[in-house]
């Protein structure tokens, strides 16, 4: 064999060279060669492996359907959960968001009011209710509904900070009467129902009346309602706690959007 090699060498390179290579340019070609099929047998190896775990990775697919089946949990209900999770997410965002907006107008409309305190007025939250308590002594003689000077001096002031404000001008607000739990002896009111409600009507009267006799408020932004003596905010045992309940409030109305607890968002 190597004397045949040693007789076929020289007769290759004449063939070569005849072929118009020359002996260097032709092993150049041929170590060309030998990389690429060193290169195609490394892909067919990569090949081969990647075949290899994909069916493995099938395998165990398979394996993870039989267990979720065995368990009363199969695959289309699998994905039928987690698109009502990813559903429900987004609507947790999606009311989160409105939540947040709703939070930065509640602090904006209690900004506003906020500047009623300066008269000496409270504002608060309660009874999921924002609202404005004007103290009723303040506003009425013992057991009447005609609004004293006091009284409408005040209101007269209100009136101004909502008249002023356009966006607090356009909400709906609800005049509302309360009393302490004394009964109310016959008269003209029978009732702490018809007192307070009488009371609350006054105060209304004076608010939308036309400036400047009045407020100068959109009648069509307010009504009134008597609760008596069923929602102190204080006790009845004593002067102090009955001179509490004894009050008018301004209810700002809430919006439909606005129609949740507003508690929470003041804590």
């Amino acid at each position: 064999m190597n004397r045949i090699f040693r007789i076929a060498a020289p007769l290759l390179a004449v063939a070569v060279v005849a072929c118009g290579y020359s002996k260097e340019e032709w092993d150049q070609k041929t170590r060309e060669n030998d990389a690429l099929r060193n290169q195609l047998s490394a892909q067919r190896q990569a090949t081969k492996k990647c075949e290899a775990d994909l069916a493995d990775a099938l395998h165990e697919v398979d394996d993870l359907r039989t267990k979720l089946k065995d368990s009363g949990v199969s695959a289309e209900n699998l994905s039928t959960t987690l698109a009502e999770a990813t559903k429900a997410l987004e609507e947790y965002k999606r009311r989160a968001e409105q939540l947040d907006q709703l939070r930065k107008r509640f602090e904006e409309l209690r900004a506003k009011l906020e500047k009623l305190t300066k008269l000496g007025l409270k504002v608060e939250v309660r009874d999921n209710r924002m609202l404005i308590a004007l103290p009723g002594d303040v506003l009425f003689d013992s057991g009447k509904d005609t609004l004293r000077r006091e009284g409408t001096d005040i209101l007269g002031q209100v009136a101004e900070a909502i008249r002023g404000d356009s966006d607090l001008a356009k909400r709906e607000f609800q005049v509302a009467g309360h009393t302490d739990s004394k009964p109310l002896a016959g008269g003209l009111f029978k009732d702490n129902w018809g007192l307070s409600t009488m009371r609350a009507r006054s105060v209304l009267v004076f608010l939308v009346k036309a400036l400047p006799e009045g407020g100068g408020l959109d009648a069509r932004n307010w009504s009134a309602a008597g609760y008596a003596d069923t929602d102190p905010v204080a006790s009845n045992d004593t002067d102090e706690g009955r001179q509490r309940n004894r009050r008018v409030e301004l209810v700002v109305l809430p919006n439909v959007e606005e129609m949740l607890n507003l508690n929470s968002l003041t804590r």
